[in-house]
């Protein structure tokens, strides 16, 4: 199997070593650099049908990077589009559920599916809304997220809710409920104590499983860009 590695500190890279013959799948405008033995090609992975689930309804790019050892062995660079922490999954005993525009990396044996959660679970966001990747089958995947990566454990004695911002996969084991926000008022007190604390959407997450959070939230930071814009600050002046 392709070896999976972690390289530098802080916004690391992930250094993948193929044998021949070997081949991995990454997000497109991955790679950051390749071995000139190595191939690379763009690939629509599941069918026509499958690429264009993840575009629209997972925000992942449609054409995905095959990197390839066709005659001899190499090593490749890949890096995510956003700045953050890189962490590798094991698939096959453990499969997971990636929020939008996680995936960095895949052994072949994973395959990325687009799973359906139903209307109740409609305002997850970040996370997907109604529809969320899932992993299938076997090997290795590199996940990435905004800011820093914590892996957190799930157990019967200590559920864990996350905010909906800040996540980035988590086992498919888990039972996870949405809610507006941890207060224990009722939908309107949620409302205002949403608007009050800065919190919106979280997840309380329950059973056994790993749950991976990210330092920083993409949507907040992308809504603090915009306020500090000069022409916002002219018409808010």
């Amino acid at each position: 199997m392709a070896a999976f590695e972690i390289t530098g500190g802080i916004d690391p890279l992930l250094a993948v070593t193929l044998e021949k013959g070997e081949a991995i799948l990454a997000e497109s405008n991955a790679m950051v650099a390749m071995d000139t033995a190595l191939s690379l090609k763009g690939k629509t992975r599941g069918g026509l049908m499958g690429s264009i689930a993840r575009k629209f309804m997972n925000d992942e790019t449609f054409f995905q990077q095959r990197i390839e050892a066709d005659d001899q062995a190499g090593t490749v660079l890949l890096a995510p589009n956003l700045p953050g922490d890189v962490r590798i999954l094991d698939v096959g005993p453990a499969q997971y559920l990636l929020s939008d525009g996680a995936f960095l990396a895949c052994t072949e044996g994973v395959e990325l599916s687009t799973k359906s959660q139903g209307i109740g679970r409609a305002l997850l966001g970040d996370s997907g809304g109604f529809f969320v990747m899932s992993t299938e089958g076997s090997g290795r995947i590199a996940v990435s997220g905004f800011g820093s990566i914590r892996e957190l454990d799930v157990t019967p004695e200590r559920p864990i809710t996350v905010d909906n911002g800040h996540l980035v996969a988590w086992n498919a084991r888990l039972s996870y409920d949405l809610s507006i926000n941890t207060g224990k008022s009722g939908f309107l007190g949620k409302l205002v104590n949403s608007q009050t604390t800065g919190e919106g959407v979280v997840l309380k997450f329950r059973g056994t499983g790993k749950v991976l959070v990210c330092s920083r939230n993409k949507g907040g930071f992308l809504d603090w860009i915009l306020g500090n814009m000069p022409a916002q600050k002219t018409v808010e002046n």
